[in-house]
């Protein structure tokens, strides 16, 4: 069973930051690029950040000038997503997908993805 599990998700107030998990089982982390998408309540998801499978390339939407950060631990299987100074807008369904080696922007090339989880950004 491939597995890709998000965790860290939560209420948090404007201005406040989270840090994201994404677990990875049932295949070999170290071959696989891992990206990070939201989805909000009416909205197209939309692709944040993606690393290689090594770590070696970061890649992050332009809008968010300096936000957020994505490292691995690739001993632990383990995928960071560390978001800091959260609006409101932010409010979404987080999700993490896998592909292998390298990054892309097409979300279908993806083969895996986690269920998600909810981050709400209120006063």
């Amino acid at each position: 069973q491939v597995q890709l599990v998000e965790s860290g998700g939560g209420l948090v107030q404007p201005g406040g930051s989270l840090r994201l998990s994404c677990a990875v089982s049932g295949l070999d982390v170290h071959n696989y690029a891992i990206s990070w998408f939201r989805q909000a309540p009416g909205k197209e998801r939309e692709g944040l950040s993606c690393i290689s499978s090594i770590g070696g390339s970061r890649y992050y939407v332009r809008s968010e000038k300096g936000r957020f950060t994505i490292s691995r631990d690739n001993a632990e299987a383990t995928v960071y997503f560390q978001m800091n100074s959260l609006k409101p807008e932010d409010t979404a369904i987080y999700f993490c997908a896998g592909r292998e080696y390298r990054c892309s922007d097409s979300q279908s090339s993806y083969n895996y993805w986690g269920q998600g989880t909810q981050v709400t950004v209120s006063s």
